[in-house]
């Protein structure tokens, strides 16, 4: 397809330039935001070339697929003469979007009604969890390049390392794509603190400087000594550890610093605005920061990884089973966003885990599972307005994108989302008993070979494999009601 007169077309659909507040990319979807929903003909959006189908949340979400939404925001962000990740000035905050990773375009009815079926589904599940849930992705979403490369950059890197005995230690080249791959997570929350004040509607700037305190550097004030002493915190009387809150505690001050800085707009004279807003957001909620906000970081870290070593290490399969049988389920009414730093902390080479993340592929199966459940639909029912529906999911579906199958055709109909899910539970065991993890994210499916640690593209696809099996056996013999089929697919 031609990206630019895709561009082109799209903006005429939307309203015109001036009716466009920003411009964004996530795996798979151009998200826009709009001034006036009333001049954007959803109808002539869906019906541009390339276009999967429409989701209208607090910014227009238009899925292309990965690759080809990266090729339309250049063109699109050109003519809108808005750079990529920013808002118009005055403009409200922008709102939610899935960052679910996958490839290839399906069909556009089934597309459309996939994403109009999910647009129902979220309306009925859009309770404060789930906009608290939406906001921590958007903070992710434009850092996901980076962190798909950085991941791979570090995983490849190790291997090599391994391979060849360090020879390449030294060399210039070499050593400059490895700190690529470092850079991004040494410095993780200051993006992180950036991001999270833009989306609460603060200066992302003073967000920036609030993540930089959690990042553990030599020369930092807090960590000088005095004679022979160093600074002590209050409360604690302990010695301050920028890197304990992290990521977490980025985020958090990062709305905090944004909440802070709005509220003071609507109090400071004019006419010292300018500078003493700023100010006094960096001392008092520097302050906070290192406080409070630190140690509540810490805490909630903490209780991430046992969580995480809980479900993984001391459940076992157990744990994977449940893991990869609840992951629809969470991702039918918009809870999985909430996994998405818990994605990134497992992938930081600094962490715990080693940068290895090992809870991706676990939940990589459900989308597995989806896919035997659709295979035996097609084979078992008669109905062929659902059976047309499942033709064009399944591919993509292959690939990784599971939103067609599982809007368009199995959460409809009940029965065979419950055994899709059954079944992908025992992708979830094998891929908990091999071990499997990744070293990057943002693809699922058959590209999820790509970002498999070394030497278990072969488990991984066994594990795959066994929950395609499982949801069709399953959704075989307890999936197929003709009648609701009939009912639902007239």
């Amino acid at each position: 397809m031609d990206a630019g007169a895709a561009s082109q077309r799209l903006l005429v659909e939307l309203g015109g330039r001036e009716n466009i507040t920003s411009n964004e990319a996530c795996m798979t979807r151009l998200r826009v935001g709009v001034r006036d929903m009333s001049l954007v003909n959803l109808d002539g959006v869906r019906q541009v070339e390339g276009v999967m189908g429409v989701v209208e949340a607090d910014t227009l979400q238009i899925v292309f697929g990965p690759g080809t939404v990266n090729k339309v925001l250049d063109a699109f962000s050109e003519l809108t003469g808005i750079a990529r990740g920013t808002r118009a000035a005055a403009d409200a905050e922008p709102g939610a979007a899935d960052a679910e990773p996958g490839a290839a375009d399906a069909a556009p009815d089934v597309a459309a009604v996939a994403q109009q079926r999910k647009a129902d589904q979220r309306a009925h599940h859009d309770g404060p969890a789930q906009q608290l849930l939406k906001r921590i992705a958007n903070i992710f979403v434009p850092m996901l390049p980076g962190i798909v490369a950085a991941g791979l950059i570090n995983g490849v890197t190790n291997v090599l390392n391994v391979s060849f005995g360090g020879t390449l230690s030294g060399q210039w080249w070499y050593e400059c794509i490895r700190t690529m791959g470092w850079a991004l997570f040494a410095y993780l929350p200051i993006f992180a603190g950036y991001n999270s004040a833009r989306e609460f509607g603060g200066s992302p700037i003073l967000g920036g400087i609030a993540g930089a305190i959690c990042v553990a550097n030599s020369s930092m004030p807090l960590l000088a000594k005095v004679g022979d002493a160093q600074v002590v915190l209050p409360f604690t009387n302990a010695v301050y550890n920028p890197a304990t809150g992290g990521l977490v505690a980025a985020l958090l001050a990062g709305a905090l610093f944004a909440k802070l800085e709005r509220a003071l707009h609507k109090v400071v004279p004019n006419i010292v605005d300018t500078f003493v807003t700023p100010l006094v957001v960096l001392v008092a909620g520097g302050l906070l920061l290192v406080a409070a906000l630190q140690p509540i970081g810490a805490f909630l870290t903490q209780g991430v990884y046992t969580v995480m070593k809980i479900l993984y290490e001391d459940m076992g399969v157990l744990g994977g089973y449940l893991l990869a049988a609840g992951f629809l389920p969470l991702v039918s009414v918009g809870l999985h966003q909430a996994l998405t730093p818990i994605h990134v902390m497992l992938n930081d080479p600094t962490g715990p885990t080693g940068g290895i993340n090992y809870l991706l592929p676990i939940l990589m199966t459900a989308g597995s599972g989806q896919v035997g459940a659709g295979f035996a639909l097609y084979l078992k029912s008669k109905n062929e307005h659902m059976r047309r529906y499942v033709r064009d999911s399944i591919p993509v579906g292959i690939l990784g994108v599971g939103e067609p199958l599982m809007y368009a055709v199995t959460l409809p109909l009940g029965k065979p989302f419950v055994t899709a899910c059954l079944g992908a539970g025992v992708g979830g065991v094998l891929a908990s008993a091999f071990h499997l993890g990744t070293v990057s994210q943002g693809v699922s499916g058959l590209f999820g070979l790509l970002i498999m640690q070394p030497g278990q593209q072969v488990p991984y696809m066994v594990a795959t494999l066994a929950a395609c099996a499982a949801g069709f056996v399953l959704t075989w013999f307890f999936g197929v009601d003709e009648k609701r089929i009939d009912e639902t697919y007239k």
